[in-house]
């Protein structure tokens, strides 16, 4: 599908999807659809901007960004969460600002820079963070990998436990990054949990991607284990048609419930099941709609949302 093709289709599929349709049975569901301008190829120069963008398009939870919010004075901060309130939006998971998975000196660097943001995070309300685990490593064997997570993580998280918030951790299933670097590294739901024990500080939970559950093979029974604390924040995709699971590129996924390869479906149904109540976003790294404005990217995904939801909600 070419640029025009895609932001045609999108364009239909989301004047077909009107705001009352998706505001049926609205106690069905207690997760929120969320707007992280990176993840969609977005652009925005500061808080408002997104604020606006999520109002315009009809999201309900928008990225906080905690470097901003945490250089804001008083006045600043008052005026930004009015707006916040008044376009009814919540907020969604901001991004972990530190580099845990390099040498030691870049992860110092990086935690040292943490407590203003996660401060600045605190002020504003918003208590969820997220991160990713590279499922490979040239040099660390699982073993000493998983010590390194551990020791590391424990110190970002002890960190912002001071500061209320939560870090979900988001297993890679990718089966590419798993033999690319020379020792493979935990990339399943199972193994996700057994770091965040070995953390131990109270305040970790999962990031789940769809992507990432179908690709290592985790199930329905697998998302029912948990409850809704255990889960951050979500992130829903799809993968292209014609490809092995095993062929599949990280960097080249589907909007959510676009080819209908993941089971986007039975996930949600789950998430409802088990009541999370926390954001949703998608996070295809799909390039026609990186290359679209940022009205069409973001008119594009809200549609693309609305499909994976409404009839299971």
């Amino acid at each position: 599908m070419n640029r025009r093709q895609f932001v045609r289709s999108s364009v239909l599929l989301a004047s077909s999807l009107p705001a009352a349709s998706f505001a049926a049975e609205p106690g069905a569901r207690k997760f929120t659809l969320a707007l992280t301008p990176g993840s969609i190829g977005v652009s925005v120069k500061s808080q408002q901007e997104l604020n606006e963008l999520a109002a315009k398009h009809g999201f309900e939870s928008v990225e906080p960004r905690g470097e901003e919010l945490a250089g804001m004075n008083a006045a600043q901060l008052e005026e930004t969460l009015a707006d916040l309130k008044n376009k009814k939006l919540t907020w969604a998971a901001a991004g972990l600002p530190v580099d845990f998975r390099k040498d030691d000196t870049t992860f110092r660097d990086g935690l040292a820079k943490l407590p203003a943001i996660a401060a600045g995070l605190q002020r504003a309300g918003a208590s969820r963070m997220g991160t990713w685990l590279m499922p490979s490593h040239d040099t660390l064997t699982y073993n000493q990998n998983f010590k390194q997570h551990a020791d590391r993580l424990r110190e970002v998280t002890k960190i912002l436990k001071d500061h209320d918030i939560r870090l979900g951790l988001e297993y890679v299933g990718t089966q590419l990054l798993l033999v690319k670097g020379r020792y493979p590294f935990l990339h399943t739901l199972a193994e996700t949990r057994e770091l965040i024990a070995a953390i131990g500080t109270g305040n970790v939970g999962l990031v789940l991607d769809t992507w990432h559950w179908w690709t290592a093979n985790d199930t329905v029974d697998d998302l029912l284990t948990l409850k809704n604390e255990d889960v951050v924040t979500v992130d829903l995709n799809d993968a292209p048609a014609g490809l092995e699971k095993r062929d599949q590129q990280d960097n080249a996924r589907e909007l959510p419930a676009a080819t209908g390869v993941i089971d986007v479906a039975s996930f949600v149904k789950a998430l409802i099941q088990i009541g999370y109540d926390g954001p949703i976003r998608p996070e295809p790294f799909n390039k026609p709609l990186n290359e679209m404005e940022n009205d069409a990217a973001c008119s594009a995904t809200i549609a693309a949302m609305k499909k994976a939801v409404i009839g299971i909600q």
